[in-house]
Formats: structure tokens, sequence, C-alpha cells
């Protein structure tokens, strides 16, 4: 009877419901806690550890724009949009970066947590949201950085519209959980998955946008692009600094419907694989 109570809590007497949702509350409450807890342990064991930890993470997108910006400035007048080649790959590299670092996390969370999962106060959905949370806030704070200095420090004759990055941002960060979920299972079974990833990723610099603008390859190849989401992403961030800027073939829905099949597939099997995944 008080299972089947607590099924239909509109049948409980009104001290017993109260004290129901006081249960709830206090298990929310404990959840973010643990998140929070598993945040601080992540920022303490990757960043905190390595001299200039931090800071390597920000250097590492400033050198990769000041790369690209020497080498394409020196051979070419101007970039593909506007008249300012940091600007230019500085939205299209970042938030690439916004996708490739929150997969590689959420990715790597049975691997990194193995231990703490095995706290009953710990599960799974807490260290992926802790990874997720953590790299989407750390990217954020790279991006606020890079992209206002490049705006301060140079000549950009460019606005911005919040609305659009926060779209871009937010279309990087689904794109990464979703396929970041569905590697996560590939990866703890069979270690050979991350060198098969990392060596996907690669070229991704020449057909995500960051480079070569959609809009200057001919046909059929631009039309192959349009399967890449993170063409999509860039789009959308540089719609927010280029006003003139069409990106007709945009389409937002396609990014979320990505996220959405990967992220659904990538929890069905970590539910699948869950328990022979923690006795490796």
């Amino acid at each position: 009877m008080p299972d089947i109570a607590l099924l239909y809590p509109k049948d409980l007497a009104p001290e017993d419901l109260a004290q129901l949702r006081s249960v709830k509350e206090v298990g929310r409450f404990s959840a973010l806690r643990t998140v929070a807890a598993l945040i601080l342990r992540e920022m303490s064991t990757t960043y905190g550890r390595s001299p200039g930890g931090y800071i390597w993470v920000i250097l590492e997108p400033v050198l990769g724009i000041g790369l690209l910006v020497a080498i394409f400035s020196s051979g070419f007048r101007s970039p593909p949009l506007g008249s300012n080649f940091a600007l230019f790959y500085a939205t299209g590299l970042l938030s690439m970066f916004m996708f490739t670092t929150t997969a590689a996390k959420v990715s790597q969370t049975v691997n990194y947590s193995r231990q703490l999962l095995n706290y009953p106060r710990v599960t799974l959905m807490d260290a992926i949201l802790a990874r997720f949370i953590l790299n989407v806030l750390t990217q954020m704070v790279i991006m606020v950085i890079v992209l206002g200095c490049i705006l301060m420090f140079t000549e950009t004759r460019s606005t911005f519209h919040l609305d659009r990055i926060l779209s871009s941002i937010a279309m990087a960060a689904s794109l990464g959980l979703g396929i970041g979920l569905l590697l996560c299972t590939l990866i703890s079974q069979h270690p050979i998955w991350q060198t098969v990833w990392s060596v996907l990723t690669r070229p991704l610099i020449l057909i995500s946008g960051v480079i070569i603008l959609h809009e200057t390859l001919p046909q059929p190849y631009s039309g192959w692009l349009d399967w890449n989401p993170l063409v999509h992403v860039s789009g959308q961030m540089r719609l927010a600094f280029y006003y003139s800027y069409r990106a007709e073939y945009l389409d937002v829905r396609y990014v979320y419907l990505v996220a959405l099949t990967c992220g659904v597939l990538g929890l069905f099997f970590l539910r699948s694989y869950y328990r022979n995944m923690m006795e490796k």
C-alpha cells in the first residue's frame, strides 16, 4: 500500500504529502551539491595541477587564430567575409572548439570518473553534467576574452548580436553533448574509438566553414557540406558579426535533430552497457 500511495500523491494526507515534497527537495539539493563538487574537482585536477593550466586553455585558441591570421594574411588581401582576418577565423574556430572540447570531455566521463561512480551518491548523469557545464562555461569565457580583444584592439567595422552568439553556443554545446554521449560507451568499451574519433575530427577545420566559406564552394561540394552540422554552427556565429551575411543554407533545427538523435542513442547505450563499463 505505501508504494501505491506514492504513485498517487493526491490520495496522501496533507502532512504525508508535505513530507514527500521535502524529501524530493532534499534529493534535488543533494544532486546539485554533487554536481558542484564534481565541477570543483574537475577544475582542480584538470587545470590546477599543471603550471599555468588556465592560461594554456586561453592561449590555445589565441595561438590557433594567430597562426591562421599570419598564414592567410600573407597570401590574401582580405578574408572571405569583412576586412579583419582575426574576427573571421575566430568566429569559426571558437564555435568549433566549443563542439570538439565538449564532445571530448563528455566522452571520457566514465574513464575519468570511474572510481567516483562507485559511490552511491554520485551518478553517471552527475558526472556528465559536471564535465559538460564546466567545459561550456570555460569555452564561453574564452570566447568573451578572444572576441572582446579583437573588437577592442583591431579595426573590425563590425557589430554583434548577442542572441545569435548564444544560439551558436547552444547549438555547438548541444551537438558536443549528444555526440559525446554516443562516444562515451564506444570509448569506454573499445578504446580504439578514441583514436578513430581523433582522426575523424582533424579535417573539421577545413570542412566546417572555419577557413573556407560555404558560399565560395561550387556544387556539389557545398551541398555535401550541408550535412555537416558544424557548418550551420559557424554560420550562425558569423551571422552575429556580419550584418550583410545571409547564410541561406543555415538550418538550426537540423543541428538540434542530430544532437538529439545522438544523445538518445548515447543514453540508450549507456543504460544498456553501464554495468559492463564499470566492471572493466
